[in-house]
């Protein structure tokens, strides 16, 4: 018994009694891992381009649409809230 020395862990060769696959089940990973580019990059740059190539790709057009509108509803909100006079926007007329 060492002083400087840590203890190993027990390995057991258990296999689950219904599990009949290939991969790992103990293999702990997202169910849309495989259809993401976003996931494999390392580095603040990649991320930023692979999620901007996500965000072009969308097939669905009313999400970049609703998105937009999420902007401008939170944008016209903080301005709200800072007390920015909105009535240069507006023509009186």
């Amino acid at each position: 018994m060492s002083i400087f020395k840590t203890r190993q862990n027990k390995k057991f060769s258990y296999t689950p009694r219904y599990y009949k696959g290939e991969e790992n089940p103990f293999e702990i990973k997202h169910k849309f891992d495989e259809h993401r580019k976003t996931v494999g990059k390392v580095g603040l740059k990649g991320k930023f381009e692979n999620a901007w190539d996500d965000y072009k790709n969308t097939p669905d057009a009313s999400a970049n649409k609703r998105t937009l509108i999420i902007i401008g509803i939170l944008i016209f909100i903080f301005l709200l809230i800072i007390g920015f006079d909105l009535s240069i926007f507006f023509s009186k007329g």
